[in-house]
Order: structure tokens, then sequence, then C-alpha cells
């Protein structure tokens, strides 16, 4: 009953997260539930031992952490980081796009998406909103259409009989969702360009009747919308599949599971009794590089573990000497139609649980005695961990880790749950993985600790052995 619980509500969560903005915005509410409290990052902090506290970032970067009851500026951290974004189609800030009696959006492809299967899909729209309000105020607001409105239609086999040989598109010209049906002179209306065109109002710029849609949405008028950052998302609902129901189709897998599973270990988690902070960090734009004012390498991490330390830089280079994040993202299970796209001996497989990334060129952050310090704690708590490496003849990926440990100098594991079908519209994951992430989560938070105390330093003399 609690593996099927954990894969229901992280189902709930997948539904209604379909933009970074509302993945933050749905962790925030778990988060608030059980006491959370919000901080401001121009004004002082006033930490407590035993407080719980969150910050956001663009509304689409969130980072919470609980204080032991017995932290003082200086103890250790453990960190959770995973990331709220994924590729998809963004409309552009200049959308309106008309072809033989077509209304289409024009859109930029984000991430590293597997385009093809966007077409034919049923699309709905989401994300964030500025409004101008009476008082000149501009304010942000999260938007969800949750309602099919777009589709990418194929060209049908019958004009490209070569089609299922190679399904190949322009991006910019023929990946354009539908929207509706215009006049027929609605194509030819006049084109500004130069003064005239920046003098005209944002909505100007994008077709009359989605931009009703969203004011009508939000309950302001349509000019009042003077920008936004709005992303298409699959409008079938996440759910359970499979003979057993064993498995779990919906899209964003990459990286809702671990963004909620992160966020779930944490509400779980409780100060009491503890010296140490444990601290989540969901970051945006890690499909795309990270390297934004809110992505994994942003100074944002170091910032709030000063701030944590008392401002104070000496006990921020104690605090990160003990501190150890777990970099959480998707790992690719293993194909029963590819196995030879997989090493032979790593084949990690969905619902076996967790799976620790290695590459030793570095393209994930884990270490040789990170990965034993893992091991001990998915030993001590009988929680199943399954580990991975790329074959030499194959690319291999990399996540926020390596950026968060180069940056901040934290030690590191990567690690996540087994998937197929990553950067998809539509990704099948394991049923049962979102409960071991959980509870291998809130190991972590609560126990980490106490291992990496009985582990010697690798530093000292002689062999480094557990206690």
């Amino acid at each position: 009953m609690a593996i099927r619980e954990a894969a229901c509500d992280l189902i709930n969560y997948i539904n209604r997260s379909p933009s970074p903005y509302h993945a933050v915005a749905e962790a925030i509410q778990i988060l608030k539930k059980v006491g959370y409290q919000r901080l401001d990052e121009t004004a002082d902090w006033n930490l407590a031992p035993g407080g719980m506290y969150y910050l956001t970032r663009n509304a689409s970067t969130l980072i919470a952490f609980a204080l032991g009851e017995k932290f003082t500026p200086g103890n250790g951290c453990q960190l959770i980081g995973a990331h709220t974004d994924s590729p998809c189609l963004r409309v552009k800030q200049r959308s309106k796009h008309a072809s033989v009696g077509y209304g289409l959006v024009k859109c930029e492809c984000y991430g590293g998406g597997i385009w093809a299967t966007w077409f034919d899909r049923d699309l709905k729209l989401a994300g964030k909103v500025i409004v101008r309000g009476k008082d000149n105020k501009l304010t942000s607001r999260l938007a969800h259409i949750d309602r099919p409105i777009l589709h990418v239609p194929t060209l049908a086999i019958h004009l490209d009989r070569s089609v299922n040989e190679a399904f190949k598109f322009n991006k910019e010209e023929q990946l354009i969702p539908v929207l509706r049906m215009v006049e027929k002179e609605l194509e030819g209306e006049k084109k500004v360009t130069g003064v005239e065109k920046q003098q005209q109002p944002f909505t100007k710029h994008h077709d009359s009747k989605l931009i009703g849609l969203l004011s009508d949405h939000l309950g302001c008028q349509g000019d009042d919308i003077v920008g936004f950052d709005l992303c298409l998302a699959d409008s079938m609902p996440a759910g359970l599949a499979g003979l057993d129901e064993e498995f779990l189709m919906a899209p964003r897998q990459d990286n809702l599971v671990n963004a909620w599973a992160g966020t779930e270990a944490l509400a779980k988690h409780s100060p009491a009794g503890s010296s140490t902070a444990a601290v989540l960090c969901l970051y945006d734009h890690e499909e795309v590089g990270s390297q934004s004012a809110h992505g994994a390498g942003t100074q944002l991490t170091n910032l709030v573990l000063e701030r944590i330390c008392g401002n104070n830089t000496g006990l921020l280079a104690k605090c990160i000497s003990k501190s150890f994040l777990l970099s959480a993202d998707q790992v690719h299970a293993v194909h029963p139609n590819y196995v030879s796209k997989h090493e032979a001996n790593f084949q990690p497989a969905i619902n076996g649980g967790v799976t620790m990334k290695h590459n030793s060129n570095q393209r994930y952050a884990t270490t040789a005695m990170g990965a034993a310090q893992l091991r001990e704690l998915a030993r001590r708590n009988e929680i199943p961990l399954q580990e991975v490496m790329v074959r030499n003849d194959s690319p291999c990926g990399s996540t926020i880790g390596p950026i968060i440990s180069a940056k901040t100098a934290l030690r590191t594991v990567d690690l996540g749950c087994p998937q197929l079908s990553m950067h998809s519209i539509r990704e099948m994951g394991g049923a049962k993985d979102p409960y071991h992430a959980v509870s291998l989560y809130k190991a972590f938070y609560e126990q980490f600790a106490a291992i990496d105390a009985e582990t010697c330093d690798e530093n000292c003399d002689g062999a480094s052995t557990f206690i």
C-alpha cells in the first residue's frame, strides 16, 4: 500500500506540474503543510535551530532547509539536488503565425527533446505570465490551460513514402503547433516593423484568441499581459500502466521524479535531535547546461549555505568540508529492444531501486568513498541500490552533480531512478521506484552524517575503512 500510495502521490505531482514554475509551486505546498516558512533574500535572516525554511529564485528554483535542533553554524549539511525543467516546446516571444486558414503558434525547442514524439499529440499550455495591475505594478501569475488546445500534425504517408525509413523535419518550419482555424484575410494582415512594432503591446505579437484564453484564465484584461514564459505539455495525464500496473507512464519523469522524492523526503524529515541541516535544492535550466542565475551553476547554493553559517566564510568552509550532496537525476534503464546499447555488467532495471552513477571522466561526480558510504546507507536500511556505468563506445550524459561540486567543493554522489524513453514527450518508469527514492533520500537526511563520522578521513595516514 505504501508503494502504491507513493506512486499515486508522484502522479498527482506530475499532473499538477506542467512547467518548472508549477513544479516549484507544488513543492512549496508540500513543505508549507509541515511548517516551512518563506525567506526573503533581500532581508536579514533570523534562523533558529529546529527552523524549517525555503526561498525561491525566478519562481522556478527552490532551496529549502531544516536546521537540526542542535545545529550550530559550521556544522555539516546533507543536500539533495534535482532539477525542475524538462525538454519541451516554449512559446516564442512573438508567436503569431498563420498559414492557409490555420492559426499557429511559433515555438522554440527547449533542451534536447526527442521532437518526433511531439507530433500528433494533444498539447496543453502552462507557465508564468507577467500581468500589469491597475496600479501599474507587475505581478507574476501561474497559468495552466489544462485541456488540449494545440497539435503538431504529421504529414500523411501518402505524401511522404519514406517516413518509416527516416522521419525528418525542419524544427523551425514544420514543428509549429496548430491552434485554430482563422479567416483567410488574417494571413495577409499588415506586418509592422521598426519603431511601429516596438510601440505595440506585447499581446499584439500573439494570436488574439490565445491571449483571450490566458486573460480569461487569469481574470485580467488581454492588454494587461506584458510578458510570459509558456511551456507546451502533453495533455494526457500521468498514470499507472502494464498488466500488473507495474509501470509509471508520464511526461517529465526526468526529473520530476527526483524533485518530488526529494521534497517528500524533506517534508518527512524531522529536525528533532539533529545537529546537521537537511537541504533541498531544485534548480531550473539543467536541460540547457545549468548556466543561469537560477541553474545549478549559480552562486545561489554557496550564498544560502553562507547565510546558514551566519555569513562567516570560515564557518562556511568548515560546513562544506562536513557536508555531502546527492545529485538526483534520472538514469537510463536497460532497454529490452536495445540491450547492446548498455554495458553488460551494468543494466539497471525499472523497479529495481535508485541507481548510483559512475564515470571516471567526471561526467558524474561519484567518488569511491562516496559510493561506499551510500552502499552502507542502503545496506543498513535494506533499500535496493543499483549502479551504472556506460559503454566505452557510448557517450555519457551529465547532470548537476559535477557542476555543483566544482562550484561549491561539496562531496557528491550522482544517482537517480531508472527509466525508458528519456526526453520523449512521454516517458516510462517504475511504479515501485518513487517509494524506493523517498526511502533512500529520507535515510540520507537522517543517517548519512553518522556514517560519514564513522568513516576515516581520506587525508589521514593509512587505509580508509569503516570503523
